[in-house]
């Protein structure tokens, strides 16, 4: 009896469909749950816009310094996602429980240094000459904040843990739960209602740690409940720290914090820089940075979705999937680039409206909201090779690069533009702005190139798991 013929090989535009389905599978919930974090942060900006520019320019500055912190945490805790994909791909079931309780204890080590370096970070409003009155309430807003810290930093890591196994729902549903608690919280808290005194912005900091500890809660009984995560074992026992595994996971992690941070905290230093400026200025950066960092959870969470499908193919030994699987993602997030600029180009200025009527805010974000729009493709690019990087486990070059780009080559010719007078009369949070869009620009090209090197290496000498 003569063989069956084989199956034609899918054509290079199917395969590439499949990818595509399966690549938003993942980062769809994953979409949703960036966006309900990325919504708290516009909740809590409206909510105290509507009291005064005071309290908004007190959550801007205390985002400003939070923020990069809980990204500079949360990189080094996405090792878990990319050590978890890696033993998923391979099949290695048993050895992910005590891979993420290790990461439980570093997360929990992390979490608290944290939440004691936010407690004393008023130095460095000082160094920036934020005024005395602005000061204070910043700092009451900071301090709330950091009660939630620790929390946070145990929460990523049991989401990784669910993402690296290819389940990203439980993302989506916390997240989304998260944004709903947070809207009645600060409405208690930041207009006094129910008994308590009215807070000002220093309230959207009471409730965002109060969400923090809930989405912990509700993440550690979803994966102690659910039958998916039963092979990992995760709760059958609770070793002591052990500082080789912490350490591997602190050498793959901790670049990715660093690279992250870099590009973060960026936009800080011009939040801080600006402070002198006046309260308005200051809230015109606020406004233009939370919805473009709102704009930014879709391409993030592609790439969150990226390395959870590199990590898996190379776990399996299958480099050239994993190859496959990075482009395509660069090309869906290019895809999202081309709409996400168009419509900020054409509605910024209605955009700018949903957060504030103060005209002077107003024009500050639409001036920006132009620039943002312009970065739009090269952070699309930069973004996604740095998650499917973090799927090869290629990290430390990613964090050189990034440091390079922004801090290196942005920072200073931004500084220049806006600042100083190198290249003409300083142009303020604009010139600033026009020297991001330099460094992530170089940033995307540096990434795009060490990528291409990273897949071609695997597929000469696949990885081992």
């Amino acid at each position: 009896m003569s063989a069956l013929p084989a199956s034609p090989a899918p054509s290079p535009f199917r395969r590439s469909l499949s990818e595509v389905r399966a690549l938003l599978a993942l980062a769809g919930p994953i979409i949703v749950a960036q966006l309900a974090n990325t919504a708290m942060g516009f909740v809590d900006t409206v909510m105290a816009g509507r009291v005064g520019p005071r309290d908004l320019a007190a959550v801007a500055l205390g985002n400003s310094i939070w923020v990069p912190m809980l990204l500079l945490m949360g990189g080094i805790l996405l090792a878990t996602t990319a050590k978890v994909s890696r033993k998923v791909g391979a099949g290695t079931y048993a050895l992910i429980g005590p891979l993420v309780r290790q990461a439980l204890w570093l997360a929990l080590a992390i979490g608290l240094i944290a939440a004691a370096l936010l407690f004393c970070a008023e130095p460095i409003l000082v160094l920036m000459q934020v005024e005395a009155s602005l000061r204070t309430t910043t700092m009451g807003y900071l301090q709330a904040v950091a009660l939630g810290f620790p929390a946070l930093a145990l929460y990523q890591v049991l989401r990784g843990f669910s993402d690296g196994l290819g389940s990203t729902r439980p993302t989506m549903v916390i997240g989304l739960l998260g944004l709903l608690l947070n809207i009645p919280l600060n409405y208690m808290f930041i207009y006094g209602k129910f008994g308590l005194p009215a807070m000002g912005g220093v309230g959207c900091g009471w409730a965002t740690a109060l969400v923090l500890w809930f989405m912990l809660g509700a993440m550690l009984w979803w994966v102690h409940w659910a039958p998916l995560y039963k092979s990992s074992r995760l709760f059958e026992r609770l070793e002591a720290p052990q500082w080789p595994a912490i350490r591997a996971l602190l050498t793959l992690g901790l670049p990715i914090g660093i690279a992250i941070f870099a590009e973060a905290s960026i936009f800080s230093v011009i939040a801080l820089l600006i402070g002198s400026l006046g309260a308005s200025v200051v809230a015109g950066h606020q406004v233009a940075l939370n919805f473009s960092s709102m704009v930014f959870m879709i391409p993030y969470s592609l790439a969150m979705a990226t390395t959870v499908r590199v990590g898996q193919a190379l776990g399996r030994g299958a480099p050239r999937d994993a190859r496959f699987s990075a482009g395509v993602a660069m090309a869906t997030a290019l895809v999202y680039a081309c709409l996400s600029a168009s419509l900020m180009l054409l509605l910024r200025a209605d955009i700018a409206r949903l957060y504030t009527p103060d005209t002077e805010v107003l024009a500050v974000a639409s001036a920006l909201l132009m620039y943002s729009a312009l970065f739009q493709f090269s952070d699309a690019i930069q973004v996604t090779a740095a998650g499917a990087l973090r799927g090869y486990h290629d990290t430390r070059a990613t964090m050189l690069i990034t440091l390079l780009a922004y801090w290196g080559i942005g920072l200073p010719i931004g500084y220049g533009l806006g600042l100083a007078d190198w290249f003409g009369p300083a142009s303020g949070p604009a010139g600033l702005w026009q020297g991001l869009v330099v460094g992530l620009t170089c940033a995307a090209l540096l990434l795009g190139v060490r990528l291409q090197r990273s897949a071609r290496r695997q597929i000469r000498a696949p990885a081992q798991t």
